[in-house]
């Protein structure tokens, strides 16, 4: 395999020598090792001695077949220790069942548009221009990642999740403060939202109007029809109700909703 980020997009970084301030945004497969550091040092850096300014998000995507030496959370921010300008923040993921794994490395000055894959990790922070967003993990998210969620995005547009894996804590603990939105998710500028990959208990999370606030009669809900139809309770739910209420259209993988449930979806 060409290995893309060594082969082509290092050669071409390298040839930016005169930039005084750059930013980068990548995703990359295919490597043998993640990203750290050393490698932005050794291979970008050094390459440009104006630079005043480097800000970025990487995002490696490693295959775990042939790993045997597997660096930890700690061996890759040790690589950041003469970045002295920015607060560098670094985590990792391994999914065993899929058998591979994602490296994050970012400045937190950067101004991301775009954050590739959120998972039970993600150490948090305030991200105002990212709007769309994947969840996944071989772990199960929980009420409280989902208020993180809309704590550090506020501005999200576009929400998939991908997760198989049923909630431990499925029933919401009511706040002991008066204020009971306290625990309410609220998502204000979502506008679709994809739960086809995603297990009964994350559909409920984000249908469930005691657990989150939908806005009103934009929202676009990819699901496949035998999931709604079993958290709606065949279209009769009461907790399900006043969010599909509010969602303006459907995608249910080719299946049209029966006449009896139209009124379940007044706005679809």
């Amino acid at each position: 395999m060409i290995d893309v980020y060594d082969e082509l997009i290092v050669p071409h970084l390298q040839r930016m020598s005169n930039l005084e301030k750059f930013s980068l945004n990548l995703a990359i497969c295919g490597k043998n090792t993640f990203v750290d550091g050393n490698e932005l040092k050794q291979n970008i850096i050094n390459y440009m001695p104006q630079l005043k300014r480097f800000e970025f998000y990487i995002c490696s995507h490693l295959y775990l077949s042939n790993q045997i030496n597997l660096p930890s959370k700690e061996d890759i921010q040790h690589t950041f220790r003469d970045f002295k300008d920015d607060q560098i923040i670094s985590y990792i993921d391994y999914f065993q069942k899929e058998q591979y794994s994602l490296c994050h490395i970012y400045s937190y000055s950067f101004k991301l548009k775009y954050y590739y894959t959120i998972t039970n990790n993600f150490p948090g922070g305030l991200f105002k221009y990212v709007h769309e967003l994947l969840f996944y993990d071989e772990r199960p998210f929980e009420h409280e990642f989902f208020l993180q969620i809309a704590q550090s995005f506020p501005f999200i547009k576009n929400l998939s999740i991908k997760n198989s894996k049923p909630q431990n804590n499925k029933l919401c603990k009511e706040s002991k403060n008066d204020n009971q939105d306290f625990s309410i998710i609220k998502f204000p500028h979502l506008i679709n939202l994809t739960l086809n990959l995603a297990h009964d208990n994350y559909i409920e999370e984000l249908l469930f109007d005691t657990r989150t606030c939908l806005p009103n009669n934009v929202v676009h809900l990819n699901i496949f029809y035998h999931q709604l139809k079993r958290v709606t309770h065949h279209f009769t739910r009461d907790t399900t109700r006043i969010n599909c209420a509010k969602l303006n259209s459907l995608c249910l993988g080719g299946r049209r909703l029966p006449k009896y449930a139209k009124d379940y979806f007044p706005h679809v």
